[in-house]
């Protein structure tokens, strides 16, 4: 490999890069390399390091994390840059990590690239997002700016009203299984650019590293985890879900948050019917539905009293089925309503068990608040955001452990009366002191 020269790639220098001897050059022209095969500008790797640095991450396959990349901040990324606009950029392999899925219910392999790779990436995510985007569907919900899945599952809620039959989708494997020609058709169909289709292709080819060393070659799939990964699984599922369900079934309604999406139907011979086309579909594309949970459901409430073998169905962390509702007028009523689901609580009270709280004696009750305020602040702001009340008996149980930490704390402070009175102190003194506080005060 030849020598690299150096540049100077830090906000503060980018200004000067090239600017003696080339009068009447654009302000974009300044930014872009002279005897390059691609036009690629320092101020996009700039940009996209500091994406990098805020969303923090582990190491790659090479182990160097942010503080090691950081050390050498100029010349990393100026290799980076230099080999992306020379064209000899090549992705090392991706590190692959078993983790548990986001609101519970198994284990998922997540591809951790290095921290220049990740750089790189976030470099063509920019350029095809700044052309995709646009073009998405507005009920698209993943990855994208303004959007969250809060939304999807607030529309859906809506939906659910409005029509009386649900498919609740599940494509089996999407991102071990996404076929790679077609996906990098659809990046070929929305760029010119020549530079970004040849890394999408290289960032396909990249094989996954073991826990154990060994590398995976792969023919198919893009790993979660990678930067450029989200815009990708939109992109081909714009094509071969999105707009194709839109043209097809132009009455029908969805949300789809990457691979996960539920359609709804006014009845169940349309459910059917769009159940079936959407898994030949998926066939001709080169994915399947999952066949045990993809689902009809009945959405049965107050006034849609039929039966269905399924009366509910799971989205984002959120079990959607019959719930007690009360009118402005104080009345019960049953209503299709979403709440975090039984997975979601299972995880995070098993989340709860292992921080042990009453036996963390050495902290004082405000360490404590530090410690988990963040985390529980979050499960509050998602999972309460539909109906709270199923959140109700998890805060319950923090409070518990909060007693115990009394009990176990201070010996005159044993009895149970004695900590429930301090307990009750503390939280007229500092209602605000934990996040949750705010919801529930009791602990039985």
């Amino acid at each position: 490999m030849g020598v690299e020269r150096r540049g100077r790639v830090i906000r503060g220098c980018v200004r000067s890069i090239n600017r003696a001897g080339e009068s009447g050059r654009s302000r974009v022209d300044e930014l872009k390399s002279s005897g390059k095969s691609f036009g690629i500008s320092k101020w996009e790797v700039w940009r996209a390091w500091e994406k990098v640095r805020a969303n923090k991450g582990a190491p790659g396959v090479d182990g160097c994390s942010i503080e090691e990349f950081e050390k050498d901040l100029k010349g990393n990324l100026y290799k980076i840059w230099n080999r992306m606009s020379s064209g000899s950029y090549f992705p090392p392999p991706v590190r692959a990590v078993e983790i548990p899925k986001l609101h519970g219910g198994g284990t998922r392999i997540l591809g951790v690239p290095t921290v220049a790779d990740r750089i790189a990436q976030t470099v063509v995510a920019a350029r095809l997002e700044q052309v995709v985007e646009p073009k998405f569907h507005p009920d698209s919900y993943g990855y994208r700016p303004g959007r969250s899945a809060l939304d999807a599952v607030g529309r859906c809620r809506e939906r659910c009203y409005k029509t009386d039959w649900v498919v609740d989708l599940d494509i089996q494997k999407f991102f071990d299984s996404v076929p790679w020609d077609l996906m990098v058709k659809a990046v070929e169909a929305n760029t010119d650019q020549r530079w970004v289709v040849l890394y999408v292709r290289r960032w396909l080819q990249a094989p996954l590293q073991r826990p154990d060393g060994t590398l995976q070659r792969r023919d198919r799939g893009t790993p979660q985890g990678s930067a450029v990964s989200p815009v990708l699984a939109n992109l081909f599922l714009h094509y071969a879900f999105d707009a194709w369900l839109t043209r097809e079934f132009p009455r029908v309604t969805f949300e789809r948050y990457v691979d996960d999406a539920v359609v709804h139907c006014v009845s169940r011979r349309q459910a059917e019917q769009v159940a079936e086309a959407i898994g030949n579909r998926m066939e001709a594309v080169g994915l399947r539905l999952h066949p045990t949970k993809t689902r009809i459901v009945y959405c049965n409430d107050a006034n849609r009293r039929g039966s269905h073998e399924h009366t509910g169905f799971t989205f984002l962390g959120f079990d959607f089925r019959v719930r007690a509702a009360h009118s402005k007028h104080g009345v019960r009523f049953p209503c299709f309503l979403p709440a975090i689901s039984k997975q979601a609580l299972k995880k995070i009270s098993a989340e709860v068990r292992r921080w042990r709280i009453h036996r963390r004696t050495g902290h004082t009750f405000a360490q404590l608040a530090r410690v988990i305020n963040p985390i529980v602040r979050g499960w509050m702001q998602y999972y309460g955001a539909f109906y709270r009340s199923a959140l109700k008996p998890l805060l319950r149980r923090i409070n518990a452990y909060l007693v115990r930490w009394i009990r176990r704390k201070y010996k005159r402070l044993a009895g149970f009366n004695k900590a429930k009175a301090c307990f009750s102190g503390i939280i007229r003194r500092y209602p605000l002191m934990f996040a949750h506080w705010r919801w529930c005060h009791n602990f039985w």
